[in-house]
C-alpha cells in the first residue's frame, strides 16, 4: 500500500486513556505520526477521555452505492469513504470494487485505504455488474490478474444462490476454487472469499484461503483448522440480519434456497461465538455498499457482543488495533479516535466519536 505525503500539520497533543495500553497517557501526533515523547508547540485537543488508533471496517465497498450499484465517479467514493470516517472508520479494507480508485491511496482526508480490486465471480452467478463474471476456465487467470491491480488482497465470490439447483450453491468446483487461490496467493495477494454455504466455505478453508467473509456455514469441525493456519472470519453480522427479508423475496420461485437463508442467519450468532472461543481472528466488518449503509461500524460491534457473545473488550480490539495490525498498517500512525466513555464498558460510546484525527489532521473535535 503506497502512500502519498501531504504537507504536515501541525502538532497535536492528547492526554487520554490510551486503550491499546489501557494507561493515562500523553499522547503526540506529528505529521503522521503518533509517539509518547514531548513535541514542542503542540496544541492540545484532548485532556480526557479514551482514545484508539481508529477503527477499521474490513469488509466495505466505498465502489458501490446503495441498491447494489457501481459508483460513477471519485467524488462518490469520497463521500462514502468520509461516511465511514466521520463514524471513526479511520482504515479500510474494501473487499471488491468495480469502480478502480487508487487515486484516493493517500489522500488526505480519505481513510486509509486497502484495496481487493473487482470481485471475481462466475458467471450470471452474481449481482448485476458488480462482479467482473468469469467462465470456469477464466478465473484463475482473472484472479491473478486482480492480484496486481490492489493493494495486497484479491476478492473470490465463492457460492451464490444456483437457480438451475433452487438453493447455495459453490461458484466453482472445488478443483477451480483451489487453483484460483493459489494462483493468487503465488502473485504476492492474500484472499478473501465471500462464503454463505457449508460447501463452499469447507472447500475454501481447505484450500487455505486468508480470509473467510461472511461464513455463515461454517461447520465446528473447520474452526480449529482456521484457527491453527491464521485463517481469520470477517462475519459481517449486520449483513446476514437481512437475510429474512432475502428469504421473503425468494419463497415464491426459490423455497429451498429462502429456507436455507433462513436457517443460515438463525445459527449465525452461535457460528460466530464458537469461531471466537477456538482461537479464530474475528474482524469487525460491515458489507457497506449495496443493501448495507455506511458509518454503521458500532452497530456491527453492537452484534458482534450481543448476538455473538465476544466481550466487547475483545470486540474493541478486534475492531482497532487487532485489525490494523492484520492489515499491515504500522502502529504509530497519526490516526486517533477519542471517546468521551470507555467503549470498552459501553459499546455504545462507539456511536459518537468526541475526536477524530486522520493523517495527523483534526478532522473533527474540539
Amino acid at each position: 500500500m503506497t502512500e502519498r505525503q501531504a504537507s504536515p500539520a501541525p502538532p497535536l497533543h492528547l492526554r487520554v486513556v490510551w486503550l491499546p495500553d489501557d494507561t493515562v497517557r500523553d499522547v503526540y501526533v506529528d505529521g503522521d505520526r503518533i509517539g509518547f515523547d514531548p513535541v514542542p508547540g503542540a496544541r492540545t485537543v484532548a485532556t480526557a477521555g479514551y482514545a484508539l488508533p481508529g477503527l477499521v471496517d474490513a469488509h466495505c465497498h466505498i465502489g458501490i452505492r446503495r441498491g447494489a450499484s457501481p459508483i460513477e465517479s471519485l467524488d462518490e467514493a469520497r463521500t462514502l469513504a468520509r461516511a465511514d470516517r466521520d463514524a471513526g472508520v479511520l482504515a479500510i479494507r474494501d473487499a471488491g470494487s468495480p469502480y478502480p480508485y487508487p487515486e484516493l491511496v493517500g489522500e488526505d482526508g480519505m481513510p486509509r485505504l486497502v484495496r481487493a480490486g473487482h470481485h471475481v465471480a462466475a458467471s450470471r452467478r452474481y449481482l448485476r455488474g458488480i462482479g467482473l463474471e468469469c467462465e470456469p476456465d477464466e478465473v484463475v487467470g482473472a484472479l491473478a490478474r486482480q492480484a496486481k491491480l490492489g493493494d495486497g488482497w484479491v476478492k473470490l465470490v465463492g457460492d451464490w444462490i444456483d437457480r438451475s439447483k433452487g438453493d447455495l450453491a459453490p461458484s466453482f468446483e472445488p478443483e477451480v476454487l483451489t487453483a484460483a487461490i493459489h494462483a493468487a496467493q503465488a502473485e504476492g495477494a492474500k484472499v478473501a472469499v465471500h462464503t454463505f454455504s457449508e460447501e463452499a466455505v469447507a472447500c475454501v478453508v481447505e484450500a487455505g484461503v486468508d480470509s473467510v467473509e461472511h461464513g455463515t456455514g461454517l461447520a465446528p469441525d473447520l474452526l480449529d483448522r482456521m484457527a491453527s493456519r491464521g485463517i481469520a472470519l470477517v462475519p459481517t453480522m449486520i449483513n446476514i440480519e437481512t437475510f429474512d427479508d432475502i428469504a421473503a423475496g425468494a419463497d415464491a420461485k426459490f423455497p429451498r434456497y429462502a429456507d436455507h437463508m433462513r436457517r443460515l442467519k438463525q445459527g449465525f450468532p452461535e457460528v460466530v461465538r464458537a469461531a471466537w472461543e477456538a482461537g479464530v481472528p474475528v474482524y469487525l466488518g460491515t458489507d457497506a455498499g449495496g443493501g448495507i449503509d455506511h458509518g454503521l461500524a458500532a452497530e456491527e460491534m453492537r452484534l458482534l457482543h450481543e448476538r455473538a457473545g465476544i466481550p466487547a473488550a475483545d470486540v474493541v480490539a478486534a475492531a482497532s488495533w487487532r485489525a490494523r495490525a492484520w492489515l499491515g498498517i504500522p502502529p504509530d500512525l497519526g490516526d486517533v479516535v477519542v471517546y468521551d466513555r470507555d467503549p470498552r464498558a459501553d459499546l455504545d460510546a462507539a456511536r459518537e466519536p468526541a475526536l477524530i484525527i486522520l493523517r495527523g489532521r483534526l478532522i473533527s473535535g474540539r
